[in-house]
């Protein structure tokens, strides 16, 4: 392996050492602000934060969280011993409080239930598809859901302002019942535009991984990538649309055929893995070209760049989603013309002749 490879293997196992250890830290440290991501995110027993973001596929408070808590995840939990002395806002397939919330509850979740255990001491509004209140509810509660449940054990001090069918003890709600159509499922608005930020977050860091990991181990291949791009920016764009077009009728065509459907699945997985690299690689491509317009050759810098332009454009309505788009076409048009040039030079290579252009890894 040559120097620069040695370099940049370097580079990318530094990077993913930080990566582990910045993420490692929160747990470890107490009163402080935190913010997660992970398959599953968790604030131990016995552990103390100042406030929580947090994005993951199961989301559970067990300790204290003295300030604010946002969490969007496949479940949010907040257990029989997890205290929040802030807000919970949090959007996920289901949120389930068994602990204690002091402040106001704005969550949007396919189910959202307070535990018999439950208590909230601020406001309670939840758009939902299942509303269960077997606990606590301190305040005025607002409520949008096909199905509203009351149990036994419920208590609502203040009013119940819902829409939806309201089932069981009303009779636990101390002030007014009010019937509003206009709620709908969508009570907790400002729970999306948190949601979109922190999603936006966590795919900027798996994408640099990803990133890292392409220009560590096919440094020349990642270069002639980018070359691509600089040189030839709209022959690259229509390559790259051939592809986007041209696979997915491909893998169509094998299906029909039966046999070759195992071989389709396979050519789905694969050409779903080549859009996300498409993408990564013509973020990196287009930011590598403008840093050199400036003097600046350096692949990590204009990896880091695209990337951080990439997120921000994913927040922009439409026009971020037709931007991206184009990215993703001279992303792949990118790898094509990579990949021809490496066959090119492998073949010229075999038969003894000598090719101008820079082989690949």
């Amino acid at each position: 392996m040559k120097r620069g490879e040695n370099r940049g293997s370097r580079l990318v196992i530094a990077l993913l050492v930080a990566i582990v250890v910045i993420g490692a830290v929160p747990a470890t440290v107490t009163a402080q602000s935190d913010a997660r991501a992970g398959g599953t995110v968790v604030v131990e027993e016995g552990e103390t934060i100042d406030s929580l973001q947090a994005v993951g596929g199961t989301v559970i408070v067990r300790g204290t969280v003295t300030g604010d808590v946002s969490a969007a995840g496949g479940d949010v939990q907040i257990e029989e011993t997890g205290q929040v002395d802030g807000d919970l806002e949090g959007g996920a397939g289901s949120v389930t409080i068994a602990g204690t919330v002091d402040g106001d509850v704005e969550v949007a979740a396919g189910s959202v239930t307070v535990a018999e255990n439950g208590t909230v001491n601020g406001t309670f509004t939840a758009g939902a598809g299942t509303v269960v209140i077997d606990g606590t509810l301190e305040d005025d509660a607002e409520i949008g859901a096909d199905t509203i449940r009351l149990g036994e054990t419920a208590s609502i001090a203040g009013d119940l302002r819902y829409d939806g069918d309201l089932e069981g003890n009303t009779d636990a709600v101390a002030g007014d019942i009010e019937e509003d159509p206009s709620l709908g499922v969508d009570v907790a608005p400002t729970v999306q535009p948190f949601a979109a930020w922190l999603f936006t977050v966590y795919s900027f860091v798996i994408n640099l991984l990803l990133g890292a990991v392409l220009l560590a181990l096919f440094p020349r291949f990642s270069g002639r990538v980018a070359d691509s791009v600089a040189t030839g920016p709209i022959r690259t764009g229509l390559i790259g649309l051939g592809v986007f077009i041209g696979v997915p009728i491909l893998l169509i065509a094998l299906a029909i055929t039966i046999v070759g459907i195992p071989l389709s699945i396979i050519g789905t997985l694969v050409f779903a893995l080549l859009l996300w690299i498409g993408v990564i690689y013509g973020l990196f491509a287009i930011a590598a070209w403008v840093l050199s317009l400036v003097g600046i050759s350096n692949r990590w810098l204009a990896l880091i760049l695209g990337l951080l332009v990439g997120a921000g454009l994913s927040l922009v309505p439409i026009v971020g989603g037709v931007v991206n788009l184009l990215v993703l076409l001279l992303g792949l048009g990118a790898i094509a013309r990579a990949l021809s040039g490496h066959r090119r030079s492998a073949r010229n290579r075999r038969s003894g002749t000598s090719s101008d252009e820079p082989t690949t890894d």
